[in-house]
């Protein structure tokens, strides 16, 4: 997980120079045309967050694991590569709300897995002794 999490930094560092930048200007777009406010900043993150992840060459669907080649051992081809690209932009112009999207559903996955392994019978085939655990935490937790 730490290494997704580094993996994903400068991501989510463009993101919020994005969004930082998209405050900034927001009061000078105001004073030109407000009507078209949302558009003119929507424009104009967009074109940072693809000139940012195709200039630093990065990938957040290959970072998550999403197989880009035909097989599992295949190089992902060059339009897969620009598709993931063109994603990663997408969520750079998306500010913290992209990356956080990302993060709040990696939390989901591992709260997942850890229930399904929770399920599951201890190694030893004792159930009892899985469910000990538990009960002691809940004293503990009393306390």
């Amino acid at each position: 997980m730490d290494k997704l999490i580094t993996a994903l930094a400068p991501v989510f560092a463009a993101g919020l120079g994005i969004q930082q930048l998209g405050e900034i200007l927001s009061p000078v777009v105001d004073k030109i045309t407000a009507d078209n406010k949302k558009i003119i900043l929507g424009v104009v993150s967009l074109t940072l967050g693809l000139m940012v992840a195709f200039s630093a060459d990065l990938h957040v669907l290959q970072t998550l694991g999403v197989t880009l080649g035909s097989a599992a051992s295949a190089p992902p081809s060059e339009l897969l590569k620009t598709i993931d690209k063109i994603v990663t932009g997408l969520i750079i112009s998306g500010g913290t709300e992209g990356i956080n999207s990302i993060l709040k559903f990696l939390k989901y996955t591992k709260e997942d897995k850890k229930n399904e392994a929770a399920k599951k019978t201890p190694a030893n085939g004792n159930p009892a002794a899985g469910a000990a655990a538990p009960g002691a935490l809940t004293e503990m937790n009393k306390k």
